[in-house]
């Protein structure tokens, strides 16, 4: 079945599922345990795999989101979104151009973008995205070659530039989430805050404990 375009569960907490990032732990359980408290929205990064083998990794976690309820959406790559059925892609500013990104996406999936600066906020706010990542808030525990780290007075700057969803990223932790969302975000984008914890289900939660519930400006 072709998936809905969710725009109302653009909320949240927004968990990167990526493998490079702690190779001995399964993103399977990530996702499950990550799920199970309260976690939304789960994307699936994976830079380094060939298409066969990110085909098979994300096609089993697709089926798993799918039946804990929860929001998949691929990094990236538009083919192997729609391959496996995913509720949407994510796309980095050298990806594919949203424009074409859209035409072979369809309008009943989602489209996310990631910005780092006002000038792409701006060229985001145009184009309409479903959501932006804007960042890096803190400097990532997860990249080396990140663009400038924006800080939260930079995410405070830009939420007057959109009525996009926001989803801050880049090295933020738990006792962050509350100034983040004073900021502007709509939610919060992790990655090694969860993949490295040594309890996915207490850091999770620690996140989402920390979100107030959506309001009407979250879609």
């Amino acid at each position: 079945m072709k998936p809905t375009h969710p725009t109302g569960s653009l909320f949240g907490l927004y968990v990167i599922l990526d493998p490079s990032i702690n190779p001995d732990r399964s993103l399977h359980d990530v996702l499950i345990q990550s799920a199970q408290v309260g976690a939304r929205i789960f994307q699936y990064r994976n830079k380094f795999a060939s298409m066969k083998e990110a085909y098979a990794e994300a096609f089993t976690l697709r089926k798993i989101a799918s039946d804990l309820g929860v929001t998949f959406i691929v990094n990236d790559r538009c083919d192997l979104a729609l391959a496996v059925e995913a509720e949407g892609v994510h796309l980095g500013q050298t990806d594919l151009s949203y424009a074409f990104a859209r035409k072979v996406m369809g309008q009943n999936r989602l489209i996310g973008l990631s910005t780092h600066n006002a000038e792409q906020v701006k060229e985001a706010e145009r184009l309409k995205p479903d959501y932006i990542g804007f960042g890096p808030i803190c400097t990532p525990g997860s990249k080396q070659d990140h663009d400038p780290v924006v800080g939260v007075d930079g995410l405070r700057a830009i939420r007057e530039l959109t009525s996009l969803p926001i989803f801050a990223i880049g090295g933020i932790t738990a006792d962050q989430v509350g100034e983040m969302m004073r900021a502007g975000a709509n939610g919060v984008a992790v990655v090694s805050a969860i993949l490295k914890a040594s309890d996915i289900q207490r850091a999770v939660n620690d996140f989402v404990c920390r979100m107030p519930a959506p309001t009407s400006s979250a879609s």
